[in-house]
């Protein structure tokens, strides 16, 4: 298992709850997390639900399978001002690799 983080990666789901999303697919003109980041992997991830206008940002594990999964094992930050798992509804979910800002290295220029 290795830390990757990967150019466009981006799928959506539509699970409930704080566990273990279920992943539908690459968006278009996207990759998915399985291409992208590889199973068994874990990588930084972004999730939106843009009805509830909730989001969470942190690191989970990539899983091939059926379907495709991303454990959401630690969390940065989230819509709550907390670092607790977001319960979300069910609605459509984006999620995403991305680099953190709090996680990021800076070189003054």
């Amino acid at each position: 298992m290795a830390f990757v983080l990967a150019d466009r990666v981006q799928e959506t789901s539509t699970t409930s709850g704080t566990g273990t999303l279920s992943l539908a697919g690459a968006v278009t003109d996207y990759v998915s997390f399985v291409s992208g980041v590889g199973s068994g992997n874990t990588t930084y991830y972004v999730i939106n639900d843009a009805v509830a206008n909730v989001w969470e940002v942190g690191i989970g594990t990539v899983t091939a399978g059926s379907p495709n999964t991303l454990s959401r094992t630690t969390v940065l930050s989230n819509s709550s001002g907390t670092t607790a798992l977001i319960s979300f509804t069910g609605n459509l979910l984006n999620v995403w690799c991305d680099y953190p800002a709090e996680r990021a290295v800076y070189q003054d220029l």
